[in-house]
């Protein structure tokens, strides 16, 4: 381990906002080598406002190393999209730990955690997300039991911004 304990897992508090937001920008920033279409900065308020109001209802945790900082987080909900379902769903969302903290089981201990504190709400099953280009992340995933549901496919306008930047296959092919 990086400074020799496991990180402890607990409920984001309002004094974790400011942190948990830098991490998620570090989150958004590196998953765009994944294809992800997020702006990292540009998103921080909306974060910021995610993490606060998340950290106040108990849908986020956080790891914390020894010194108190955090390393780690992850978000989840019960499902409120409003759609009838055969069962409850929770939703799990931005799983992120620090790089030089990876490999150490702090992202299954904030998975676990998640689903435990789901489980309790009364979701019966849970979803997540992860890129489509992130192997590592689909493999931590389907080590964890999580299956393939729903598959997002996606595609640049000709002559939009995405097309002009290279973001898709249209780019691709000139």
């Amino acid at each position: 381990m990086a400074d020799g304990e496991r990180p402890t897992v607990a409920p984001a508090t309002v004094d974790d906002v400011d942190d948990v937001t830098d991490l998620w920008v570090a989150l958004a920033a590196g998953q765009r080598r994944h294809g992800s279409t997020l702006l990292a900065e540009a998103n921080r308020g909306a974060v910021r406002e995610w993490v606060a109001r998340s950290a106040v209802t108990g849908e986020l945790l956080v790891a914390r190393g020894a010194d108190g900082r955090a390393v780690g987080f992850v978000g989840f909900a019960l499902d409120r999209e409003g759609y009838e379902r055969d069962g409850v769903r929770g939703t799990v969302s931005n799983l992120f730990v620090t790089p030089d903290r990876r490999g150490e089981g702090i992202g299954a201990d904030l998975l676990d955690a998640a689903e435990r504190a789901l489980a309790a709400a009364g979701a019966e099953r849970v979803a997540l997300e992860a890129l489509a280009d992130n192997e590592r992340a689909r493999a931590f995933y389907a080590d964890r039991g999580y299956d393939l549901h729903r598959v997002e496919l996606t595609k640049p306008l000709p002559d939009s911004p995405a097309d002009e930047r290279g973001d898709g296959p249209a780019s691709e092919t000139r």
